[in-house]
């Protein structure tokens, strides 16, 4: 497996490629923090925000059913809020028998639903069209830039270069299983297009033996990377050049933005 098929970057030339990535970072933290600030039930605002991340889509020429597809996977994690829809009190709209006890939707709740639902949507599109307007060697650089703390950066650094190596193990891990259930046909990239072996607990005890044989072999993995850098004299900051000076086109492209973000939470709040 190779890094590039988990690299999120489409290369292009949109205005929104050409930013600063110092300054794309800071406009969507701005933007999601503004956007988690929103108040629940402020629909006026919500369509607004809704809004502004289209145009920026529009303007990084990503695709939109690409940044949808990418977005929707973080609704499933949103769902765990669907607990609000009864716990918050407000006038009650439909009552349920749940485990024998009757529990009731209310009106609050299900507008406090919504509005975590709008937040998370909005917010993983701008997350998206930021990794895919900008490479992430650019996105460390401008944290570090922006004196995010070392460990953090490190962190997030690793962890996106060395998924590839873990999907490589797990690939192999998936071969070795396959060669020895009796499964005849693999694809191209050697994962299994069938079932064999025994019943499904059988499969259940393998499936268990291989998550535990990957996350050793994980632990070996980065001890013997880490050893290797150690020796090289790496002291935990990875030395790069130094940032370009900011444009000023690119404070000027950015601040429009940040006052429509302002005058959205003043509608808000007064809505």
């Amino acid at each position: 497996m190779h890094i590039n098929a988990l690299d999120g970057y489409h290369p292009g030339t949109s205005l929104v490629h050409h930013l600063d990535a110092r300054v794309k970072l800071v406009v969507a933290i701005l933007f999601i923090v503004a956007t988690a600030l929103t108040p629940d039930g402020a629909w006026l605002a919500y369509a607004l925000l809704a809004a502004l991340t289209m145009g920026v889509i529009i303007a990084s020429r990503l695709r939109v059913s690409f940044v949808q597809r990418r977005a929707a996977v973080a609704l499933p994690f949103a769902l765990a809020a669907v607990t609000v829809v009864f716990s918050t009190p407000g006038q009650s709209l439909l009552v349920m028998p749940i485990f024998g006890q009757e529990v009731a939707i209310t009106d609050e709740g299900l507008v406090r639903f919504v509005s975590i639902l709008l937040k998370s949507w909005l917010s993983v599109q701008v997350a998206v069209v930021l990794t895919a307007s900008t490479r992430f060697p650019a996105l460390l650089q401008a944290m570090r830039s922006l004196r995010i703390p070392q460990v953090l950066v490190s962190i997030t650094g690793f962890t996106y270069r060395y998924i590839f190596v873990i999907g490589d193990e797990a690939l192999r891990l998936m071969r070795a299983r396959a060669a020895r259930s009796g499964i005849p046909n693999l694809s191209k990239d050697g994962a299994p297009r069938g079932q064999g072996g025994g019943s499904i607990f059988w499969r259940a005890r393998v499936t268990g033996g291989m998550a535990g044989s990957l996350f050793l072999r994980s632990i070996e993995r980065s001890e013997r990377i880490y050893d290797a850098m150690v020796a090289r004299g790496y002291d935990g900051e990875v030395r790069s050049l130094r940032s370009p000076a900011l444009r000023p086109h690119d404070v000027l492209v950015a601040l429009p933005f940040a006052l429509a973000l302002i005058v959205i939470q003043v509608l808000a709040r007064l809505q």
